[in-house]
């Protein structure tokens, strides 16, 4: 048998429950001190009180966790000196588990657990046992606590509380650097044995990392682990219980370490040199390519800022770094010229901008490289000798002077003829032109500086080989003041002159404007162009002059307005003038000089009245007036309401049928009687249509005679309707279609047919023949119409 069988065994006897261990009988222990004390108590008659000693001597049971037997676990026994094994004793268990948890023979004493019982989730129970006369049921010792301990067995395996750990550490770093800890737990009794005594071990990870077994820290294990090399690593750690030995429990975690990145790596190009073309047309700004240099490292650590250090094209080019991609970007820092410079050559740097102390010795970190840039032909457009032009000219010129001339040049090696022309936009008036061929710009058009003081030029140059190819210069042409507009008066002067004015009085201070701007400033003389014997004027000498009378009284019945011409001149040279003309009127003021009326016709009112008052006068006799009148229209106008509207209204109206009637069978035609036999009638019958004001006495109208033509009859009707005072304003007249006498048998119809019968003859009828046959014997037969009706 092997020593770890032996120990085996040992461990599994030292778990089995033993009466030995678990048993313990009480007993009375000997009385040491007096078992009664003197003393008497009030209500006890004078008796004296005798304490019992309690009978129980109490120790701890203790009780294996997780029994596996199939019978209760045994736990301990409850005894009494009183018993005297007569079976007079009862047994009481109360407290922790009292009755589920244990139970207690009542009899003999004996303690049992009832089920298995773990010690993580409790580790002692506290109960109360008393013995008690089975028959009285009075206790024959006192209650009495005692405590079951559960004694631990290792049944709980370390935990971590992660499982899975994420840790970092940067590479590079030297053995031993700490990377994490990690702490297991084990519920076990860590006072009772070794079941709660933990040691570490690595599983996965070496021989890079190690753990220390007592604490659980991790730490590096190799020197120098390169992240470029290998960035992430993963450590299984073991946690084990019983100080790691054999036969403990055991749990396991995972831990992901990560390399964090430091500046360890230099940039470097991946080029020794490096070619760029650009155009020589390209402006300033323009990127003519990139440059980048690799770094193995990440973040910060592979940031690189670029610079040129050295070469001949240092001032006609500039490099930026671009922070997002880490490139150089090389630009155009002036412009470029094929026929001065083909090719430049540049030395450029990249250097890391966060270096770690730690590593210079790996250094440099820093590398260099060699950009050739080729500047490519390309068909120029012309150069203007300037970038602006500037001319000044005065505005009396002549036509066709020559103001000044642009020079212009092909920069290409062919050298190109050059072609100007202006643009037309900028001098839509088309006052300059230029000489295409030598570029002189002179004037088409008269300068006014009063109207224009600058043009605003723009010049082209074109090569005639190549039109399409040009260039604009800006030319500004100033022009210069001569002094060619004579001074005005400022303003329209309203002049007046009282007349209670006195001699030397001012009336009026007139002042003076010029259009010409000389350089040393306006400067303007007033005069009278002749001696005026009313008025004069006095110059200020500050361009402003006075109006002043030269005698007393003025009267607006003689004369009510003064014309004063005043001539206004300048300094400059030539000397310009112009004369004005005050209109000084004459009025009437009152004593503080305040004018009152003007006008000669005033002395005619009467002095009371204003001109206010009888302007008011005046508008109310147009107002009353106007009243007047439209009442009138509106009488004479207004419209009389109809009494009856009613079909069988009697007007000497003719209703039009939209038929020819039944031809010559139609013996049921209109009676043209009524129109013709006014008596049919009756006399009087009034009209109904219109509200009667005033009732006249119906006019009786002659009958018309027979055969009469129906357009004269109805044209007498009309005519005695618009006679009759009775009729209302609104009639109408209805036309009625007549074809007139051209047919050669004239009218067919029958309205000529009168009611009665007459002596007309009707036998022509019958010559015309056989289709008026019907009509000759209607009307020239022995019957009238009555008789056929």
């Amino acid at each position: 048998m092997t020593v770890q069988q032996v120990l085996l065994l040992l461990l599994l006897w030292t778990w089995l429950p033993h009466p030995c261990h678990t048993e313990m009988l009480f007993r009375r222990t000997p009385d040491l001190r007096p078992k009664s004390f003197g003393g008497r108590a009030p209500g006890n008659d004078g008796k004296a009180i005798h304490r019992q000693k309690r009978g129980w001597m109490w120790n701890q049971f203790f009780l294996l966790e997780e029994y596996t037997g199939s019978d209760y676990q045994y736990v301990g026994k409850l005894h009494s000196d009183q018993d005297k094994g007569d079976g007079s004793l009862k047994y009481i268990l109360s407290g922790d588990g009292a009755g589920t948890l244990f139970i207690i023979d009542e009899k003999t004493g004996d303690i049992h657990a009832t089920r298995r019982i773990d010690r993580e989730e409790k580790a002692f129970y506290t109960l109360r046992a008393q013995a008690i006369n089975r028959r009285t049921l009075r206790p024959v010792e006192p209650e009495s606590e005692f405590v079951i301990k559960i004694h631990d067995i290792n049944d709980n395996e370390p935990t971590f509380p992660e499982e899975i750990y994420t840790a970092s550490v940067p590479e590079m770093s030297i053995v031993g650097t700490s990377v994490v800890q990690v702490t297991a737990t084990d519920a076990d009794d860590p006072s009772y044995g070794n079941s709660a005594r933990i040691i570490y071990s690595i599983l996965q990870g070496q021989p890079y990392f190690s753990v220390e077994p007592e604490t659980g820290i991790i730490r590096t294990a190799l020197p120098n682990m390169n992240r470029e090399n290998r960035e992430q690593y993963q450590v299984v750690i073991q946690a084990k219980d019983m100080g790691g030995q054999m036969g403990g429990l055991s749990g396991t975690t995972t831990v992901n370490i990560t390399l964090t990145d430091v500046n360890d790596n230099p940039p470097r190009f991946s080029q020794s040199t490096i070619h760029l073309r650009i155009p020589e047309s390209s402006p300033v700004g323009t990127a003519i390519g990139s440059v980048k240099a690799t770094d193995a490292d990440t973040g910060k650590n592979a940031e690189v800022e670029y610079r040129i250090i050295d070469g001949d094209g240092t001032d006609m080019f500039d490099i930026v770094t671009q922070k997002d991609t880490q490139e150089g970007i090389i630009t155009v820092r002036k412009p470029l010229d094929y026929e001065t410079r083909r090719l430049y050559t540049l030395k450029v740097e990249a250097e890391n901008t966060h270096v770690d102390p730690r590593f210079y010795y790996l250094g440099p970190f820093k590398d260099t490289t060699i950009v050739k840039i080729s500047v490519e032909d390309v068909d120029e457009p012309p150069i203007f000798s300037r970038s602006s032009y500037l001319f000044e000219v005065h505005e009396d010129i002549e036509l066709g002077t020559i103001i000044g001339t642009v020079m212009a040049r092909d920069p290409d090696s062919a050298s190109s003829p050059i072609r100007f022309s202006l643009d037309r936009h900028t001098d839509l008036d088309r006052i300059f032109n230029i000489h295409s061929g030598n570029g002189s710009i002179y004037t088409s058009k008269p300068l006014d500086r009063e109207i224009s003081q600058w043009h605003n030029l723009s010049v082209i140059a074109a090569e005639m080989n190549n039109p399409k190819d040009t260039s604009r210069v800006p030319v500004y042409v100033r022009i210069l003041d001569v002094n060619d507009n004579a001074p005005q008066f400022a303003v329209f002067y309203d002049t007046f002159v009282c007349e209670n004015a006195r001699a030397g009085q001012l009336i009026q201070t007139i002042s003076a404007v010029d259009k010409d701007d000389p350089l040393g400033g306006q400067k303007f003389f007033f005069s009278l162009a002749a001696v005026n014997p009313n008025f004069t004027v006095q110059d200020n000498e500050d361009n402003t002059a006075r109006i002043l009378t030269r005698r007393n009284g003025f009267s607006r019945h003689e004369i009510s307005t003064y014309l004063l011409p005043v001539v206004i001149s300048d300094n400059d040279y030539p000397i310009q003038s112009s004369t004005g003309t005050l209109t000084i009127r004459v009025c009437a003021c009152d004593s503080r000089g305040n004018m009152q009326s003007c006008s000669a016709e005033a002395l005619l009112l009467p002095a009371g009245l204003s001109t206010g008052a009888l302007v008011a006068i005046l508008l109310c006799i147009i107002i009353l007036l106007v009243i007047v009148v439209l009442f009138a229209a509106l009488k004479r106008q207004r419209k009389k309401e109809p009494l009856i509207l009613s079909k069988e209204d009697i007007r000497d109206n003719i209703v039009s049928y939209n038929d020819e009637g039944g031809g010559e069978e139609d013996t049921q035609a209109f009676d043209i009687g009524t129109l013709r036999n006014p008596a049919a009638i009756e006399d009087k019958k009034l009209r109904r249509d219109i509200i009667p004001e005033t009732l006249f006495v119906p006019r009786r109208t002659p009958s018309a005679p027979d055969n009469t033509d129906v357009r004269d009859f109805i044209n007498q009707r009309l005519k005695e309707h618009d006679t009759d005072p009775s009729a209302p304003p609104y009639d109408s007249l209805a036309t009625y279609a007549y074809e007139g006498n051209d047919s050669i048998a004239e009218s067919l119809s029958s309205l000529e047919s009168g009611t009665t019968e007459g002596d007309q003859n009707y036998e022509y009828l019958r010559e015309w023949g056989p289709r008026f046959n019907k009509l000759a014997e209607m009307y020239g037969g022995g019957e009238s119409d009555k008789d056929t009706s």
